[in-house]
């Protein structure tokens, strides 16, 4: 089959251009190792079990791999690459693992943690509009459109966030008709989703709207959202001062 002679060959890269690519490879492997040792060191300090966990799983997941392959194989070099690359796979999970279970528990309880979750955790096609209502005790209330319909997400104390979620309830069912609106309470009581497992049962809800759908929703309701509650976006650190975030939230309410 004849080639078409009038396609164009993609244009070759200069040497300054392919000097600038390898910098910003360079800069990207930089950056991802730095972030790597950054939470190695948070989640150790944290998890007085990591190393050992690390090192038992990379000890068992090579030698059954070792033993494995000397059985299939019948060579005593062959398996020993293999098994050991095996091993640091799954050091490197387990750590993943340990690190997001670690991440969770730090941030569990303090004020801001649902939200930020959502803005940088959470998978999938959703629409993240975090604290569009609050009080000066810092409980917030966080919307998300997907798939399932609208999702409000709320953290702080269960029966002040109760409240605030029935009442942008009423506000919502205005404008989304026979669109579900589920509501979610973090925390560990009953009826309530610990942190560590917000995602997973965001991921269970069922999808009842096309992605055309989700986004003339997403619309619809950033319109109706002029204002937002001013609450952190992300974890407060332990023993940070309130005083100042308080007294805004309450110059806020009172208007």
């Amino acid at each position: 089959m004849a080639k078409n002679a009038g396609a164009s060959k993609p244009a070759k890269l200069t040497r300054a251009e392919k000097k600038a690519a390898r910098a910003v490879k360079r800069a990207s492997r930089k950056e991802t190792f730095r972030q790597l040792r950054e939470t190695f060191t948070i989640t150790r300090k944290a998890d007085s079990k990591l190393i050992p966990l690390l090192i038992i799983a990379f000890v068992v997941t090579a030698a059954v791999l070792y033993v494995v392959l000397l059985l299939i194989f019948g060579s005593v070099w062959l398996p020993i690459l293999p098994a050991v690359l095996f091993g640091v796979l799954a050091a490197f999970v387990l750590f993943g693992r340990r690190a997001q279970a670690s991440l969770y528990a730090q941030a569990d309880g303090q004020p801001g943690a649902a939200g930020w979750l959502l803005q940088n955790q959470l998978k999938g096609d959703w629409r993240v509009t975090p604290a569009i209502v609050g009080n000066s005790q810092l409980d917030a209330v966080h919307r998300l459109v997907g798939r399932p319909g609208v999702v409000l997400v709320g953290e702080g104390s269960p029966a002040r966030v109760r409240g605030l979620i029935a009442q942008e309830k009423k506000k919502l069912s205005r404008l989304t008709g026979e669109t579900p609106i589920y509501d979610i309470v973090v925390g560990s009581g009953d009826g309530e989703v610990s942190l560590a497992k917000l995602s997973n049962h965001l991921r269970k809800l069922p999808p009842n709207l096309s992605k055309d759908q989700v986004s003339a929703l997403d619309r619809r309701l950033q319109a109706m959202s002029a204002t937002r509650a001013p609450l952190p976006q992300g974890p407060m650190p332990a023993g940070a001062k309130m005083r100042n975030v308080q007294r805004a939230a309450r110059r806020k309410s009172a208007t």
